[in-house]
């Protein structure tokens, strides 16, 4: 299978992973994105809200990069350190994506400290015709 790794200026530094993936120019597989100041690569701190504002750009950056966007994402995986915040989350994520919305998963874990959200999706990469 061929991939491409994908480094997006303005996405926050990673560790021992690909931040995206295209696959056979087709796909985009992100990995989990937190809310990390992609300037200082620092966790940033705040509420539910911006914490989950910053997370859904620094998704965004990376399916940009990536040459896609939200439009093209067929599943959403969030991950949250209370499920107390779904309901926040939602409205959030009703900002980046339209109806017919992508499948998504949606899961109550255990997060870094302090961190209230994590996370990934895949996306298509659509063809230039």
């Amino acid at each position: 299978m061929r991939e491409k790794v994908i480094a997006a200026k303005g996405a926050p530094p990673k560790g021992a992973y690909s931040s995206a993936i295209v696959a056979e120019g087709a796909f985009v597989f992100v990995s989990g994105q937190g809310p990390v100041d992609p300037k200082t690569g620092e966790l940033k701190l705040g509420s539910f809200a911006e914490q989950a504002i910053l997370t859904f750009d620094n998704v965004a950056t990376l399916l940009e990069a990536a040459g896609t966007s939200w439009e093209n994402v067929i599943k959403v995986g969030v991950f949250l350190a209370d499920l107390s915040n779904f309901a926040a989350m939602n409205e959030i994520y009703k900002e980046y994506l339209t109806d017919p919305y992508p499948a998504r998963t949606t899961v109550q874990v255990v997060l870094p400290p302090k961190m209230l959200i994590e996370v990934d999706c895949i996306a298509v990469v659509p063809r230039n015709e």
